[in-house]
């Protein structure tokens, strides 16, 4: 299911980045970047509730448990759970209140992955992610 998902992130974002401008506002940027160190914070205190509460609501459906959602994280996202590093790179909006957010991260064993948030607006103002998608990085 994850990889079906994932292919399904990838092949929307995808085709949405190749004509995104970038970020309109440092507040964009800001706000994005807060919300992903938030959540990358409470996954360093293996603080499922936290991180969870970061999630946007379809992640939280699909999910439906902190506990699920951090298992899933630890199993197929080990880079962002524990880490060396973690630094922002660019971000651009997508559409319609959805942004995204480049994050270079060095793992636990020196390897360089790439991710690629997503986050949307809520009806209620908050700004949640959507999706991560993590690659490993190309050694030039």
């Amino acid at each position: 299911m994850r990889v079906i998902v994932s292919s399904l992130v990838v092949l929307a974002l995808a085709s949405m980045l190749g004509l995104a401008p970038p970020a309109r506002a440092g507040d964009d940027a800001a706000a994005a970047q807060s919300v992903i160190r938030a959540q990358e914070e409470a996954f360093a205190r293996d603080d499922a509730f936290a991180a969870f509460a970061f999630a946007a609501p379809a992640i939280m459906d699909m999910f439906r448990s902190a506990d699920t959602f951090m298992s899933m994280v630890r199993r197929a996202y080990a880079p962002v759970y524990r880490h060396r590093s973690f630094e922002f790179g660019v971000t651009t909006h997508v559409s319609g209140g959805r942004i995204s957010q480049q994050v270079h991260i060095i793992d636990a064993d020196g390897v360089a992955w790439e991710a690629l948030y997503t986050l949307e607006i809520e009806p209620d103002g908050t700004l949640r992610i959507t999706a991560c998608v993590l690659t490993k990085a190309i050694e030039a």
